[in-house]
């Protein structure tokens, strides 16, 4: 008895893409809950039947676009650009004492 695999290979799956109407409507709705939140006060408190209000005005939206764009992580060359080439930091060479200072007593 032959068992499918769990994952097909990349050449057996379906091409799914989000609808493009949502694509365009999701961050609009997070710039007009991040809108709301910062003029509006009260928007800044929680509410007893929704909780934390920037939670669902700002960062449900946000989450629910990143999940419409398949969830994309950085790339390691990604985080390599973001991160500095300068290597650790190395210290100074030591300074010269004075010896003016230090054979008159």
């Amino acid at each position: 008895m032959r068992t499918r695999p769990r994952h097909r290979p990349p050449t057996e799956r379906v091409s799914e893409h989000a609808d493009p109407r949502l694509l365009r409507v999701v961050p609009q709705l997070a710039l007009a809950g991040l809108a709301v939140v910062l003029v509006w006060p009260a928007a800044r408190g929680s509410s007893a039947w929704l909780g934390w209000l920037p939670l669902w005005l700002v960062g449900m939206p946000l989450a629910a676009w990143w999940a419409l764009l398949r969830c994309p992580l950085p790339t390691l060359t990604a985080l390599r650009s973001l991160r500095r080439d300068h290597g650790q930091a190395r210290r100074r060479s030591p300074t010269r004492t004075r010896k003016a200072h230090t054979a008159t007593a």
